[in-house]
């Protein structure tokens, strides 16, 4: 049985008003700040509040390689990943080199083919199409030693553009164990060289180098602006956190996608019934995927074009075919998850490790995300082919570190890398019940039980009566939300329903709620799936904007109920 989450509500700081809501004011107070100009920051991002992009490590030393080779006129090709990171990366800087007069060739690797990376494969392929003068490889490279090796060996010159952790090798000694990095020109990783833009993705990093092109290398009437729509494109797919830098570029990004200045991208908003004001949720939830979709089933060629396109009719034609490539992923995730839960006994089990031959390998990681989130446990999904070749994703919970859990299975794998939160691996089907083992006693050491508590930790508590247009005015302005800026998560105590829940497409719930004489609306998605207690009610939710026949209401998004108790 799935434990129930345990109610914390965050303490109450000592009341300070950074703004002019004493609500939103506890809420920066939560995120640690203190004073009104560090509050105007935070709710009003500004473009000029960036730095200076040569503080990344070895940016200088990419910019003068990338410039001597516009001088040279050399075969540059971007050598880039096949997820919404990758392609948003190589359509910024394929327009930032064609403004030079120098338009790179692009190459994608094929991820059933050639897998994730710089693979041997996927290099070879890209000589035989190209044999670059000059490589960028972009999300994809800081570990791949052996294969920049290589491409030195054929006459080419390496640039890594990238975000994913290194490889740590043992010094020999007693102490910290060094990053072991590529013979390449340069490499621009805040992860392998500081931790300063750490919470950059690679189309970030990207952003950066254009910035930094630009600052040795003007170029007029290219504004590097109009180019956010792409920087907050895969910044919010790839789920990294919504912090520095990153906040900034995503609040602006969303203003840029809104002016559908791409034409691939501005149909696909249509097919997604995508409309301004633009919101992180659009991204994560309803662009993304689709971009996401043609890299998962085949390749990403097809989002890269129509990221790319100044075609009318090839735009629509390529976003409709990544809307159906979407609801054909959507259709075997759905199959996929139901078959990984009917193999899992859960227990006290400290991972949840799972694994079939015809599994998908391009929606393992969203399964092994709805695995992770449902259970409260780190998760690894694998599919094996009929050679017995396994490719896996995994998802883990705050408190864990994939790839350090994985450092302690190297034995069992063939290959494995990521983040903390989400990695990938290949392994052979005879090695797979050792490493679930080792994987489940890894984590259980590594994991407190407190960790593998579930928890439901609410930001703050609100009556009804305190939900106003005022209020909604001031949360939409702790907006973009996502990973690093979750959006706030309210408390209501004691409400009772003033009607019996309609039940809305068979899954969800409308309620009209009660609570010290004032009523208000909500909505509870998915609410159907389990009995509602006995009232009166503790309420978990979320507030939004909802328009209803013209006109712009402020909504409950219910997340949890209980029976009312102590908190």
């Amino acid at each position: 049985m799935i434990p129930a989450p345990r109610w914390i509500l965050a303490e109450k700081p000592e009341p300070q008003e950074l703004c002019g809501s004493t609500c939103i004011s506890r809420l920066l107070q939560g995120k640690g700040l203190t004073t009104s100009e560090d509050a105007t920051d935070f709710l009003r991002p500004r473009l000029r509040r960036l730095s200076d992009p040569f503080l990344l490590p070895q940016m200088r030393e990419a910019v003068d390689r990338i410039l001597l080779a516009l001088t040279k006129q050399e075969r540059i090709v971007l050598y880039g990943d096949y997820d919404v990171d990758g392609v948003t990366s190589l359509a910024l800087l394929h327009e930032m080199l064609s403004a030079y007069g120098a338009p790179p060739a692009l190459f994608l690797p094929s991820r059933m083919e050639e897998g994730y990376g710089l693979s041997r494969e996927g290099i070879e392929r890209c000589w035989q199409l190209h044999q670059p003068q000059l490589l960028i490889a972009i999300d994809c490279g800081t570990s791949s030693c052996a294969e920049i090796a290589d491409l030195a060996a054929r006459g080419a010159d390496v640039i890594v553009l990238d975000h994913h952790e290194p490889t740590l090798r043992s010094s020999g000694f007693a102490g910290e164990p060094k990053v072991e990095r590529p013979d390449c020109v340069a490499l621009v990783n805040p992860k392998a060289g500081g931790d300063d833009f750490s919470y950059l993705c690679s189309v970030g990093i990207v952003f950066k180098l254009c910035h930094a092109l630009l600052k040795l290398s003007p170029l007029g009437g290219f504004d590097l602006r109009r180019r956010l729509d792409l920087v907050a494109l895969g910044t919010v797919a790839d789920i990294v956190p919504l912090e520095g830098e990153n906040r900034i570029l995503v609040h602006h990004g969303a203003r840029e996608i809104a002016r559908r200045r791409l034409l691939g991208l501005s149909k696909l908003m249509d097919v997604a019934a995508v409309r301004p004001p633009i919101v992180a949720e659009h991204i994560g939830f309803r662009l993304g995927p689709r971009l996401n979709a043609a890299g998962r089933l085949t390749s990403a060629e097809k989002a890269l074009r129509l990221l790319l396109t100044a075609d009318e009719g090839e735009s629509a034609i390529l976003a409709a075919e990544l809307d159906a490539q979407n609801r054909e992923r959507q259709s075997l995730e759905r199959e996929i998850v139901f078959a990984a839960e009917a193999k899992i006994s859960f227990g006290k089990a400290a991972a949840i490790v799972l694994g079939e031959r015809g599994w998908h390998p391009g929606v393992l990681g969203i399964v092994a995300s709805r695995i992770a989130r449902k259970y409260h446990r780190p998760t690894f999904v694998v599919g094996f082919d009929e050679q017995g070749r396994g490719k896996g994703s995994g998802r883990s919970i705050p408190g864990l570190s994939l790839v350090a859990a994985l450092g302690r299975c190297g034995e069992h794998l063939e290959k494995s890398g990521g983040h903390e939160m989400a990695a990938g691996l290949t392994i052979r089907e005879e090695n797979f019940p050792a490493f679930a083992a080792a994987f489940e006693e890894a984590c259980r050491e590594m994991i407190s039980p407190e960790n593998m508590e579930p928890r439901l930790h609410l930001d703050h508590e609100l009556s009804l009566a305190e939900l106003t247009w005022d209020l909604l005015r001031w949360h939409e302005l702790l907006q973009p939300f996502g990973n690093g800026n979750p959006q706030p998560l309210f408390f209501a105590r004691a409400v009772e329903p003033m009607v019996a829940p309609q039940i809305l497409k068979e899954r969800h719930l409308l309620l009209r709620l009660r609570q010290e004489g004032r009523s208000q609306r909500a909505i509870f998605f998915g609410g159907v799936e389990d009995p509602l207690p006995e009232p009166p009610w503790d309420i978990a939710f979320r507030i939004n904007g909802d328009e209803y026949e013209g006109e712009v209401r402020l909504q409950m998004q219910v997340e949890a109920i209980r029976a009312a108790a102590p908190i």
